[in-house]
């Protein structure tokens, strides 16, 4: 397992393997039930396009074992975007979601769950029970704590192991930094939040964490400290955290397509709500087409796209 850490990170629980993905796709936490002490289980899916490679990669870390359980820590499309493809591989599958959205899931409601928004792919998949903060599940021989951890995302939940002190993050706590508070864009006063579920995950106080996107790292107090940073600079200038929101949604898309030229691009980024709704808010004296021309040429500035004739490009 890779980490930026010098030092050896604390051992995993026994029976835990982490699917480190790229960053168009969350982390994959698998429980592969050996020993039969709880169930074989997925913590998070991927996103839809890379739904084959997630039935693929959970197939050879069972080792031909049938997956019982999927559970999500939140239902943004990267974390659940392989939901329906685990489903349909594995009939019996029994799924568990953070309770926020379950009405949204079971009447399958695309723009209340946000994917027609942000105009990303997530197929219907449904669910069989909810994770409820202050429950615990029985996963490896080990009983594993859900607490709600709202900021990112006002219903996500993460999970923490106390006898390892290990903990499942989602996108709560990255080793450097969390992700996009995406209540603020929609006008809610989040960042207290994500306050508050740091504070939360300092109390836990775990040993090693799994986070949603990169490597498996051991807590630090500098990763807190640069956590909590980071959350000041945005709640000191609210403008600066809807620029870096939107360059994460760009890279999203460029992350899925690659290629793509770059007037088809832009016309993506117009006939996408949420920029809409986000330059509206925070950037109402730029027109439209401008803001994104502006836009795309700060991720090709900062290394994060280039331009290849008429084409954007992933970089």
């Amino acid at each position: 397992m890779r980490s930026s850490f010098s030092n050896p990170l604390p051992d995993l629980p026994s029976g835990l393997q982490v699917l480190e993905r790229g960053w168009l796709s969350a982390n994959s936490i698998v429980f592969t039930g050996d020993g039969g002490d709880g169930p074989s289980a997925v913590i998070d899916s991927g996103y839809g396009t890379h739904a084959a490679q997630t039935v693929a990669l959970v197939q050879a870390a069972l080792g031909g074992q049938a997956l019982e359980r999927l559970f999500n820590t939140h239902l943004h499309s990267d974390h659940c975007g392989g939901n329906a493809a685990l489903q349909a591989h594995y009939p019996a599958l029994h799924t568990a979601i953070p309770p926020g959205q379950a009405p949204q899931v079971a009447r399958w409601d695309r723009l209340a769950l946000g994917f027609e928004t942000t105009g990303q792919h997530c197929q219907p998949f449904k669910f069989d029970s909810t994770l409820q903060p202050g429950s615990a599940l029985r996963l490896g021989g080990a009983d594993w704590q859900i607490h709600a951890a709202p900021g990112h995302d006002p219903h996500a939940v993460i999970f923490f192991e106390p006898a390892s002190r290990t903990l499942i993050s989602g996108d709560a706590l990255w080793e450097n930094g969390f992700g996009v508070v995406f209540p603020e864009l929609d006008g809610a006063d989040a960042f207290g939040e994500v306050a508050a579920t740091l504070d939360l995950i300092e109390q836990l106080d775990p040993a090693v964490v799994i986070p949603g996107h990169g490597p498996v790292f051991a807590l630090r107090p500098d990763v807190l400290l640069k956590a909590r940073q980071r959350l000041d600079a945005f709640v000191s200038d609210p403008l600066r955290h809807a620029r870096h929101a939107v360059k994460v949604l760009l890279k999203f898309k460029l992350l899925e397509v690659q290629r793509q030229p770059l007037a088809e691009f832009t016309q993506w980024v117009s006939a996408t709500p949420y920029f809409e709704l986000i330059r509206q808010r925070f950037f109402a004296e730029m027109p439209l087409a401008l803001w994104i021309s502006q836009l795309c040429t700060e991720l090709v500035g900062a290394g994060l796209a280039r331009q290849d004739g008429a084409d954007i490009v992933n970089a």
